[in-house]
């Protein structure tokens, strides 16, 4: 009999409110992670609680502030509408959890035990392998499981930024935007430090260090983030029929002054209009649903910038959100044995996929 699996989607999170206390509470258990802030523990306790949380709080609380819904956050809202929609379209159970913030991973774990789960298929919403990002949520998974003491299969979505089904998707969400005047299109991904490019190589020589090293293969890009999104990028501009000379890969939401992944999203747009380019379409594909790096960082003050740097129109293109095409991706892959792989063996999230660590 074949063991009733329990999908438990994880997507980024938010704080609970607005207030500065509740931003702060959230930024230290974002930042205190060793996968964001990658360095030994008390130097990386000292940095945030010396040089972050003194004044970032109460900026992003104010960030927060031009984003926030009556019901809340945004993207948990989104999210909860997405399970929802995909709970509709399978008899598996389905619960949402935050990597940060609330409803908590052990959270979504009690419910699908409770539900009866016989296994976890976790479905982190990160398109791109990052250890910042999707890294870190299967060993938080990982680690709750254990601490529960809940013995039972983990398997995991790996990233899914090639899959053609999620490029049709992205497409199609983009399509009504993509039918409009525009001189020029930014995929703007969210940023991450070179450093963490270095950390995630298998092969400790082929990122930024091998000539052209995103387009020449490698067992280095099944971790690559910078490789992974430059091919999402690709595929988009191949489906949506956009021309090379009509696009361009940037990075936003850079932290501290270690270099991060170049160029950067807010410098690029104060150059453009002096390029001649007035009219932008912006697409962040490293998030699937609408959040505070895409509503108030891009449709907000990225958008303001433009135009004082002479822009005439900067146009932000909606995450997936809760697009049918999306939700119809996501029951697909909840039904496909062949679409998860185990979590079972070594630390590495896709270890066991590619047999390179």
């Amino acid at each position: 009999m074949k063991q009733l699996a329990g999908i438990l989607l994880v997507n980024l999170g938010s704080p609970a409110s607005t207030s500065p206390t509740d931003v702060r509470k959230y930024l230290n258990e974002f930042l205190m992670d060793e996968r964001v802030i990658d360095i030994p523990w008390l130097a990386r306790r000292a940095i945030v609680s010396a040089f972050i949380l003194p004044r970032r709080p109460k900026q992003s609380a104010a960030a927060y502030q031009a984003i926030w819904k009556p019901n809340g956050s945004p993207l948990v809202q989104i999210s909860r509408q997405l399970r929802d929609q995909l709970q509709l379209r399978t008899e598996f159970p389905v619960e949402l959890a935050m990597r940060y913030g609330q409803p908590t991973i052990a959270q979504g774990l009690k419910q699908l035990r409770t539900r009866g789960a016989q296994c976890v298929r976790l479905m982190a919403l990160y398109p791109h392998y990052a250890m910042s990002s999707y890294e870190t949520v299967v060993i938080k998974v990982k680690a709750e499981l254990k601490r529960m003491d809940w013995q039972v299969p983990l398997e995991v979505l790996p990233p899914f930024y090639n899959q053609p089904e999620y490029i049709d998707a992205l497409v199609s969400a983009a399509q009504p935007y993509l039918e409009q005047d525009y001189d020029q299109i930014l995929f703007s991904y969210h940023g991450i430090p070179e450093r963490h490019l270095y950390k995630s190589d298998p092969t400790a020589n082929h990122c930024l260090k091998a000539d052209k090293c995103c387009e020449t293969p490698s067992e280095a890009h099944t971790y690559c983030y910078r490789h992974q999104v430059f091919e999402t990028t690709r595929l988009f501009a191949e489906k949506a029929g956009i021309p090379k000379d009509k696009y361009q890969v940037t990075f936003q939401s850079r932290l501290g002054r270690t270099p991060w992944l170049k160029p950067y999203t807010d410098i690029v747009l104060e150059e453009l209009p002096g390029q001649g380019i007035k009219k932008i379409l912006v697409i962040c594909p490293s998030f699937v649903a609408d959040c505070l790096e895409t509503l108030e960082e891009i449709a907000i003050r990225a958008k303001e910038s433009f135009l004082l740097a002479g822009g005439e129109e900067l146009v932000a293109i909606p995450c997936m959100n809760t697009h049918p095409d999306w939700i119809k991706v996501l029951a697909e892959w909840v039904h496909q044995d062949q679409a998860f792989v185990s979590a079972e063996p070594g630390e590495r999230a896709l270890s066991m996929a590619s047999g390179t660590l």
